[in-house]
């Protein structure tokens, strides 16, 4: 379940990619362009997954609070990914 220490500390995290993302756009380059291309894709495809799994867990009677959890994972793996996948990059 959601609680509010997980709301802040993936506010933290999202925090985290934004300020990676934006120091990778400034230093601007193909890497740039390549992360500004990446970043819109990931969106879209996060979004669709969490969409999708809203649809399968209400479809599967599930109750709202369950369903948007399982919206949130897909969102949240990205999130995760990111955040590690730039700090590396950052390193």
């Amino acid at each position: 379940m959601l609680n509010w220490a997980e709301s802040i500390r993936f506010a933290c995290e999202v925090q985290g990619v934004i300020s990676m993302r934006l120091l990778c756009l400034v230093q601007g380059g193909p890497q740039a362009a390549a992360e500004a291309n990446l970043m819109v894709a990931e969106k879209i495809a996060a979004f669709a997954d969490a969409e999708a799994a809203l649809a399968h867990a209400l479809l599967a009677g599930e109750d709202l609070m369950a369903a948007a959890e399982r919206a949130y994972a897909p969102v949240r793996s990205r999130v995760q990914a990111n955040s590690h996948r730039l700090a590396l990059a950052m390193a």
